[in-house]
């Protein structure tokens, strides 16, 4: 049998403060995986009573953003006037379109306690007809997520549809989302219904089509190929593609746009609000 692996991704570490992320997507040679345009794999961090994270408020443009925790709490507020709380197994998902700002925090509770956190966090970039949509928020608790189990996998499919299942989060483009666990022995077949796919190892060994991934390795499969995941002792692991974008996307710190301009004009009201903002005091 073929493989259908086109390219294996070992991530970079990237420290944004006081947490390390390993960062798969963009990559050299692979800039995207259908939507997915950022894709950082947080932790796991163990953080001590008194610690936390502190991400201050900052802007997003053409895209949504997705948080999947396996450990761990994180408090999101936005600009919209949303302030939820994120625990394992929900769904956050932001949609930035013209533009959002937002922070990510440890809640008081976890900071007081502390708190391990792990999780994923992903970037998806809106097809050019809706990045300057009205931005939103939408939280999705867990049990309302569609759950895929089969052949020893146990996934949640956090967007998007796959092996006939819906999502009941709202996207913009063909796309597909997958989270959880392989059992010991587990034998997974990943479809070809969607022509760009991806797997990421969360922790564990896999073999995809008889070749080795460890944890933090992607592996980017051919269009219009199935393949077969499996694991001797288990794993956990993200399945995640779609269409491929419809053009080039450009990426300014957290502002991601089709054409410059949009990103130029994001720009200029960042530096318009921090002018205003330097007035007031």
């Amino acid at each position: 049998m073929t493989s259908a692996i086109d390219l294996i991704i070992s991530p970079r570490k990237r420290d944004i403060g006081s947490l390390e992320v390993r960062r798969a997507l963009p990559y050299a040679k692979r800039r995207t995986v259908g939507p997915f345009i950022f894709f950082d794999h947080m932790g796991p961090a163990k953080f001590e009573p008194g610690q936390g994270i502190d991400v201050r408020p900052h802007p997003h443009i053409g895209l949504a953003t997705v948080t999947f925790l396996f450990d761990g709490e994180i408090h999101h507020r936005d600009s919209l006037g949303f302030h939820q709380p994120i625990q394992p197994g929900d769904v956050n998902w932001m949609t930035a379109g013209r533009g959002i700002v937002h922070s990510e925090r440890t809640g008081p509770e976890a900071r007081a306690s502390g708190q391990t956190l792990h999780g994923i966090q992903t970037w998806i970039a809106l097809p050019i007809e809706h990045e300057e949509t009205e931005p939103a928020f939408y939280h999705h608790p867990k049990d309302t997520l569609p759950t895929i189990q089969r052949d020893g996998a146990n996934l949640s499919l956090i967007a998007g549809n796959v092996h006939g299942e819906t999502s009941p989060v709202k996207v913009f483009s063909p796309m597909f989302y997958l989270g959880g666990s392989l059992d010991a022995e587990a034998d997974f077949a990943i479809t070809d219904e969607h022509e760009e796919r991806s797997v990421y190892v969360v922790d564990g060994t896999v073999s995809v089509d008889g070749q080795t991934l460890e944890e933090g390795d992607m592996a980017v499969l051919l269009p219009g190929k199935s393949a077969r995941v499996k694991t001797d002792s288990g794993a956990r692991i993200m399945l995640a593609g779609g269409a491929p974008l419809d053009g080039k996307r450009l990426i300014w710190w957290n502002l991601v746009g089709s054409e410059q301009s949009l990103i130029d004009r994001a720009k200029r009201g960042m530096e318009e609000r921090r002018l205003r903002n330097r007035a007031r005091r």
